[in-house]
């Protein structure tokens, strides 16, 4: 049986994961390379190439691959390019899935990697069966991909779903990527409660808190994870806080799609019901009736370790025979 196997590739502003996945969504192979090796992006194909090589041929040769699926950041689906992104090493517009396609000799997908993780749920995870849903990425950023009547949301333009970056405090922390002030982004990620985490440290001099015990920059999501657990105060308040502003945000996304679920993934879930039970009271609180006690707030099932080649693979079973102009 030919074409029974997608490569699902994510490419991150470190490191590069890929993989062989079939149609149930296990993962026959999986390996990585560096994203900054290479000044150009023919190397870093012709590296990515020689990498993959062995896994395809183990799978009975590049015929047996139906196509490859692209999850990057700044990722065009229409146009196949990663456009302008800031943590890559190529700069300016990369007609990546040409590229790939004219390597590998197979069809090649393109999206953000927010919107390759709302795929791979909607096909082997949380949101298989649904029709409307939305995925929220918390990282060191938060991104979103949004599904509605069964479609992912590209928009006019191939960038649609950039719910981190939507004013979520008018005025508010500033983000240095953008220079936008007060971004859901500046809050929710993991890099957001390292900063509440030390906003609070300095407000409250006073006060006791295990997250004293490291060095003022040593401070990240995971110290603010382990302080929380071991119940310090100022830790869990940090939760508390980002719960709200990230359920605050929630409510006026529900109110624009009315999603059946909002999916959590990154991380940031690692935090469980510290993150999830603030989330989901304000969220409910700041709903218009109509809305609330309707949206289920769940956590991810992709395996993690999987889940950036899965979301990637998923969207060679969605890709279309035509070409997108």
């Amino acid at each position: 049986m030919k074409q029974q196997y997608a490569i699902g590739i994510d490419i991150g502003g470190t490191n590069t994961v890929f993989g062989i996945v079939d149609h149930r969504g296990d993962t026959l192979y999986r390996g990585a390379i560096s994203s900054r090796k290479h000044k150009k992006i023919e190397g870093y194909i012709d590296e990515l190439y020689s990498a993959l090589e062995p896994a395809i041929h183990q799978v009975g040769g590049i015929e047996n691959i139906k196509g490859i699926g692209i999850g990057a950041p700044n990722g065009n689906y229409y146009s196949g390019t990663i456009e302008y992104a800031p943590n890559l090493m190529w700069k300016g517009i990369i007609p990546l899935a040409k590229l790939v396609t004219e390597k590998f000799g197979v069809p090649a997908a393109l999206t953000n990697d927010a919107n390759a993780a709302a795929v791979g749920e909607m096909m082997y995870g949380a949101a298989k069966g649904m029709k409307d849903f939305i995925m929220i990425t918390l990282g060191t950023g938060v991104g979103s991909g949004i599904v509605a009547n069964g479609r992912l949301i590209y928009g006019h333009d191939g960038f649609a779903g950039e719910l981190g970056h939507t004013t979520i405090i008018p005025d508010g922390r500033l983000h240095p990527g953008t220079g936008m002030k007060g971004s859901l982004e500046s809050y929710a990620s993991a890099t957001g409660v390292a900063n509440t985490a030390r906003e609070f440290l300095s407000q409250r001099k006073k006060e006791d808190s295990l997250l004293r015990n490291y060095p003022i920059e040593d401070i990240d999501s995971r110290v603010v994870y382990e302080c929380a657990a071991q119940g310090d105060a100022i830790a869990k308040e940090v939760y508390e806080y980002t719960g709200a502003i990230l359920g605050l945000a929630l409510a006026n996304f529900v109110m624009f799609s009315s999603p059946e679920a909002i999916i959590l993934f990154g991380g940031m879930t690692k935090a469980g019901d510290m993150i999830l039970k603030p989330t989901k009271k304000h969220m409910e609180e700041n709903l218009l009736p109509i809305f609330q006690n309707k949206v289920k707030l769940i956590f991810s099932e992709l395996k993690e370790a999987d889940a950036a080649i899965l979301g990637a693979s998923a969207l060679v079973w969605e890709m279309k025979t035509e070409a997108h102009k």
